[in-house]
């Protein structure tokens, strides 16, 4: 009898020592992306204003330990200047950020677009000087590569040091809007009937805001394809050759925005989440966690009234791999949006992600005025 109530204790002593090891490297290891899928994560304000302007960026660490941050700035948002010294309307063109203190804190060493003129002045066809957007850099371990929209185009760019860049390539042509008059496309690619929107003269999009992600020695490129609904779609290539000869990805899409725009007489709250993606699906980020690759997107309902000129109601979406293939099928994350729900006009849609020693942060907008740091937490 003694024997046996041993034992049990003994049991019990096990039972214990699991639970609070298993406590304590929770504690001690931070979540990922996976443990937000499941629930048991959430996104809290990490720093509230991290000196970026209001627009969209992407982050990296250098091995020197400094982050760089690649912006779409103007002279209204940050006093930008082009190569030959005249100042760059909105939306802007390409800035390189710098901060010493691990993402806490960015500043422009110089107002100055990064990318140069090929003579001056400069010209926004030739040079792209004055509508570089929505930049997505990724460092290989050999060249950095940029994809950024020019004009709802897709420009391609590669780089040895991430200061000084090739020329530009587009992804495709054509590409950005079309009308199907000039070529054809296909369903995933048309541009639906939008009931705030009339006279479209375009019926075709394929297009930025773009995303870009680096595997090995191949380079995927996401793209917005189609509105209203939107999709998003991926290319691939050879990273090492021809940056605009990529081709589509083997699925496509990788998923589908909302079926429908709504109930009408809705324009802002929860009500209108199931429908945030409606028009527009695109600015992909990627990550790979685990056997699945995870995604942050913009999804945008579209303007709120009849003809207002302008996207309203939009916000954060995440979407991961079904499987173990980044190029196969994707699942949107069930309780999109997140953080907040879809804004009118000021809002969270374009999101920066990084992990540093194991820790997720996001860097995109927290205020109408600011961008700061987000970081995932146990819940």
């Amino acid at each position: 009898m003694d024997k046996a109530i041993g034992f049990g204790q003994r049991v019990l002593l096990v039972g214990v020592w699991f639970i609070l090891v298993t406590l304590t490297v929770m504690a001690q290891a931070a979540p990922t992306l996976a443990d937000f899928w499941d629930g048991q994560a959430e996104w809290v304000v990490d720093v509230a204003d991290v000196g970026l302007p209001v627009g969209e960026s992407d982050t990296l660490i250098r091995e020197d330990g400094e982050y760089w941050s690649y912006l779409h700035a103007s002279e209204q948002s940050a006093g930008v200047m082009d190569q030959c010294g005249e100042p760059v309307a909105f939306p802007g063109c390409l800035t390189l950020w710098r901060s010493t203190d691990g993402g806490v804190s960015f500043g422009l060493d110089v107002p100055v677009c990064l990318m140069q003129c090929q003579t001056c002045p400069c010209d926004d066809q030739r040079d792209h000087i004055t509508a570089q957007q929505y930049p997505r850099v990724f460092q290989a371990a050999d060249a950095y590569y940029m994809a950024y929209e020019w004009h709802a185009q897709v420009m391609l760019r590669r780089s040895a040091d991430g200061v000084n860049w090739s020329g530009w390539s587009y992804l495709l042509t054509p590409g950005g809007t079309w009308p199907s008059s000039y070529a054809p496309c296909s369903a995933t690619e048309k541009i639906g009937a939008h009931p705030n929107i009339r006279g479209e003269v375009h019926d075709c999009l394929v297009g930025a805001p773009p995303g870009l992600y680096v595997e090995g020695d191949t380079l995927y490129v996401f793209v917005a394809a189609g509105s209203s609904p939107g999709h998003m779609r991926c290319y691939k290539g050879n990273r090492h050759g021809d940056l605009g000869a990529l081709e589509r990805c083997a699925t496509d899409p990788l998923f589908e925005g909302a079926a429908e725009y709504g109930p009408m007489e809705i324009s802002s709250g929860r009500a209108i989440d199931p429908y945030f993606d409606f028009r527009y699906v695109s600015s992909a980020e990627v990550l790979k966690v685990g056997g699945h690759y995870y995604m942050t997107y913009e999804g945008i309902r579209g303007p709120d009234v009849l003809e207002r000129g302008m996207d309203t109601q939009f916000a954060l979406g995440f979407a991961r791999s079904v499987g173990e293939a980044i190029d196969g099928a994707w699942e949107k994350y069930p309780h999109n949006p997140v953080i907040q729900p879809a804004g009118f006009n000021v809002g969270i849609g374009h999101a920066d992600l990084i992990v540093v020693e194991g820790v997720t942060y996001m860097y995109t907008q927290t205020g109408e005025n600011t961008r700061g740091r987000y970081v995932l937490r146990w819940k």
